[in-house]
Order: structure tokens, then C-alpha cells, then sequence
């Protein structure tokens, strides 16, 4: 019986779609978790503010990421009622970001079959196969971002989320759209639910 022949066409389309599903599972995952204050309820607080100098602010002066940062929480708190406020506001809001090299050593049996230095022997005889070890060094960016809300009249941290992962050259290109997803991530755990959720 004869096979379909299938057309160049429809085989790139299929490599195309079948990289991108692959390319999609290894994406990194960047994983978050909070923690709030079990003694307070904070659906009884109304309105929220930052504070004047966030951690992502450097030597005084506010940054691009300061800007992201603010526009997605102010995003994230307003879905759930609060009303942002400059003069008092009951819930201050701090963020951070960290990022350092990380360094990963990794070791995979390697099989020799005699070649390289044993190349004398060509090829009459082996030793049969040599074990050892290969050693990988890989060097990557881990980055971390905290988001603390606290209460204004006492001073205290009452909400924390932190996100950590794996900084790939993809969220560097594109800071804004990865910190928006960080953000929306974050407070997917925060206790006042937007609605819809």
C-alpha cells in the first residue's frame, strides 16, 4: 500500500507548532508564595499608598521597574476596592527586586571507548568502555521580588508576596510584561479576592 506523501508546507508547519510546544514546557516557571498576618482581617482596610523611597528606587531617585511595579499593584489593589491615597493611607506598600548569578554543577556519566590519548591502538582493540564523568558548568540569573503591605498606623507587615526564578534574556527584554505577570501571579493568593476570581 502507498503512503500520502505530505506536502514541505504542512511538515514546516507541524516543526513549527511542535517547537513551540516544547519551547512553551521549558519555558521557567517562576514561583511565588505569601503570607499574611493570621490576626488581621484586611478587608477592613479601605485605602493604600506607597511608601516614598521603594527598595527598586536607587540613590534617591525612582526607576523604570519602581513604575511597573506601581502601576500593576495599583492594578491588583483597586480590582479589590481599595481607593489609593497620598495623604493617610491605612495599607503602605513596599517592593524590592534582587537579582544574583547562580551556579549550577552538573555531572553526567561519560563512556570512553578507547580513542583521544588511546588512539594508539587504532582501532585493533579496545578496552571496552571507560567509565568516567562529565562536568557541566552552567551560570544563570535567580531573581527574586517581594511586595510587603503594611499597616500604616502600626507599622506592621501584615501581607507578603515574593516571587523567585530563573531570569531568562526573554523577561530582560521585556521587563514591564514580566513583572505584570509576577504581579497578577502574586496577588492570585492576596486574602481580599477581586471579583471574578
Amino acid at each position: 500500500m502507498k503512503m500520502p506523501r505530505l506536502s514541505l508546507a504542512l511538515v514546516g508547519s507541524m516543526v513549527v507548532a511542535a517547537s513551540l510546544v516544547l519551547s512553551a514546557c521549558a519555558a521557567p516557571k517562576i514561583k511565588t508564595r505569601s503570607q499574611s498576618d493570621p490576626n488581621v482581617n484586611l478587608a477592613s482596610f479601605h485605602t493604600y499608598g506607597f511608601v516614598s523611597e521603594p527598595g527598586t528606587n536607587r540613590s534617591g531617585y525612582s526607576t523604570p521597574i519602581t513604575t511597573y511595579f506601581k502601576t500593576a499593584i495599583t492594578r491588583e489593589m483597586n480590582a479589590r476596592g481599595y481607593v489609593y491615597s497620598e495623604d493617610s493611607p491605612q495599607l503602605l506598600i513596599n517592593f524590592n527586586t534582587n537579582a544574583h548569578e547562580q551556579v549550577d554543577i552538573r555531572s553526567t556519566p561519560s563512556m570512553s571507548y578507547g580513542y583521544g590519548y588511546y588512539g594508539y591502538r587504532g582501532g585493533m582493540y579496545a578496552a571496552g568502555p571507560i567509565g568516567g564523568t562529565d562536568v557541566e558548568t552552567v551560570r544563570y540569573k535567580q531573581g527574586t521580588a517581594n511586595i510587603d503591605v503594611v499597616d500604616a498606623a502600626k507599622k506592621q507587615l501584615v501581607w507578603e508576596g515574593v516571587a523567585e526564578g530563573k531570569i531568562t534574556d526573554e523577561m530582560m527584554k521585556n521587563p514591564q510584561a514580566t513583572i505584570d505577570g509576577v504581579i497578577t501571579d502574586m496577588f492570585a493568593a492576596y486574602p481580599v479576592k477581586a471579583p471574578g476570581q
